[in-house]
């Protein structure tokens, strides 16, 4: 009897191998360049996301070219408390939504200016506290003192208020 060769199924063999197995080189040239384009739309589909987000960030600040800006108008305000003692003021600041703000307790004489928006009144309040006393409160817009008023006694309160034009 004669003894049987074993046959190798790993190919190890210098001879190419079959088509089937790794197809034409057209084929291979073909899929390399379908996975060099599509890496190609890849990395123009990140450096498109990265120049959005860089144009989001630096273009943020409103100082680039073609961005639009929302601007409220303003007019400097001024509003002046004077007198003795302390006093809880209220009047309009510079907040598009018309916000009051409110200064408890204030050491008189006291002064702020702020930018109003147009449209918006300026309006200052003035409250005494119990031990009473004497306060004026004063409006100036645009530099030009528009009106005052004058609280006195026991819890005395004053308003100025003023219109806010459009500048000429």
């Amino acid at each position: 009897m004669g003894s049987t060769a074993a046959t190798s199924t790993s190919d190890t063999s210098d001879e190419p191998r079959s088509q089937e197995a790794s197809g034409s080189p057209a084929e291979e040239h073909a899929e390399r360049r379908a996975f060099r384009a599509g890496l190609a739309v890849a990395g123009a589909a990140l450096a498109a996301c990265l120049a959005l987000g860089l144009f989001g960030i630096l273009g943020s600040d409103g100082g680039g070219a073609g961005t639009t800006e929302h601007r409220t108008r303003t007019a400097p305000v001024t509003y002046e408390v004077t007198g003795t003692g302390t006093a809880d003021i209220t009047y309009q600041s510079g907040s598009e939504a018309g916000t009051a703000t409110v200064v408890s307790a204030a050491t008189l004489p006291w002064r702020t200016t702020v930018q109003v928006p147009v449209g918006r009144d300026p309006i200052v309040s003035i409250v005494l506290g119990g031990q009473g006393g004497q306060a004026r409160c004063a409006l100036a817009i645009r530099g030009d003192h528009v009106q005052s008023a004058t609280a006195s006694g026991e819890f005395g309160r004053a308003t100025c208020t003023g219109r806010l034009p459009e500048p000429s």
